[in-house]
């Protein structure tokens, strides 16, 4: 398994991405990554669950059979040459860990520098080191320590995601995650870059600079759904009270008013659930807003400069992102696509698959 970048020599002409929102996939013709084709399939509420635990898959029929449609879309678009059925696949961060290590000293070689790696990750993973996959890469070297990416990923979830890829005909060639493919698909530059990788469960900030990755922060967001869920369970409990009495002997009761009483609630049981719902949106963003500020902050205490402009990847988008900033007081920054226009072939994309899904699948393709 690859977990980071590499030349575009072997790497797979078609990339997929599996969000807890739906599928997406594209396809580019070479390394420069002009996508000439894209498709999009949703997914069921709860059918993904990024997490470090088993069962991110939860429902693998319905994954498979979206995979396995929008990689049959692009695959047979193109040029006439065959693209195979190798494909880079492309993780939610809440499945991946992503960390940067110091060392005072690396080996050069992979084989005695991994394990070096994973007896630091022992104590930093909130999952099994020994058996997670593991990969690295060296992101600076100067006297007196090495700086390293590290990326690990629990075996068994691993599986979860390259089993719906092979169940749907397709061979996976490579896994990365979601932030770390959407950085490949920025040019090579020394000006720092702020991104932001955004979905209503999860989101991550990055900075990067000369091809240095700098910061690499991603936060849950699912602690907002939970709470929606209990609400909305509680709320169903206070209906039943009210149905109750009209199945009961009417005697010395006034079954009007209880009718009425019963409309009562269930309106008002829709009411909260628009609440919560709202409530919810609210949080979110409040909390992608605060994560924003937070890496701005970092951005200008490392680099000793304000940052100009977020560029945005994930289903939320730039749009999304912008209005979530202007509605909690954020400003000074211009937030735009991570995608831009120039990166499509015309005709590669439609409404239906807006640029913010494809970043990942972008930079995966990448060199």
């Amino acid at each position: 398994m690859e977990f980071l970048p590499t030349s575009l020599g072997t790497r797979p002409r078609l990339a997929v991405e599996v969000r807890a929102e739906g599928v997406v996939a594209a396809r580019a013709e070479d390394a420069a990554a002009l996508l000439t084709a894209v498709a999009r399939a949703d997914v069921a509420a709860g059918a993904v669950v990024p997490s470090f635990k088993p069962g991110n898959i939860a429902d693998r029929q319905g994954v498979t059979a979206a995979v396995r449609k929008v990689l049959d879309e692009i695959a047979g678009k193109g040029s006439e040459r065959s693209v195979g059925r190798d494909v880079t696949v492309v993780v939610p961060d809440a499945a991946v860990r992503v960390l940067l290590l110091d060392f005072d000293q690396l080996p050069s070689k992979v084989a005695e520098a991994l394990p070096v790696v994973r007896f630091r990750l022992k104590k930093l993973l909130p999952f099994d080191a020994d058996s997670a996959a593991v990969s690295y890469q060296v992101m600076a070297s100067e006297r007196g320590g090495v700086r390293v990416l590290a990326v690990a990923m629990p075996k068994d979830v691993l599986d979860e995601y390259e089993g719906v890829v092979t169940a749907a005909g397709y061979q996976p060639g490579a896994v990365l995650p979601s932030t770390l493919a959407a950085l490949s698909g920025l040019d090579s530059t020394d000006a720092p870059v702020l991104i932001v990788n955004a979905e209503p469960g999860e989101v991550t900030t990055a900075i990067v600079k000369g091809g240095i990755l700098l910061l690499h922060r991603a936060l849950d967001l699912t602690a907002n759904a939970e709470a929606a869920v209990s609400v909305a369970t509680s709320v169903e409990g206070e209906q039943g009270a009210w149905e109750a009495p009209l199945s009961a002997d009417p005697a010395g009761y006034d079954r009007f008013e209880a009718e009425a009483a019963m409309q009562t609630a269930v309106i008002e049981k829709a009411e909260m659930r628009d609440w919560v719902a709202t409530a919810i949106a609210q949080a979110t963003a409040s909390e992608i807003t605060q994560t924003v500020s937070v890496a701005a902050a970092y951005f200008e205490d490392t680099l000793h400069t304000a940052p100009e402009s977020l560029l945005v990847a994930g289903t939320i988008g730039a749009h999304g992102i912008a209005a979530m900033m202007e509605a909690n007081g954020l400003e000074g920054l211009r937030v735009q696509e991570m995608v831009e226009t120039t990166m499509l072939e015309a005709g590669a994309v439609s409404a239906s698959v807006p640029r913010g899904w494809l970043a990942g699948v972008r930079g995966a393709l990448k060199n």
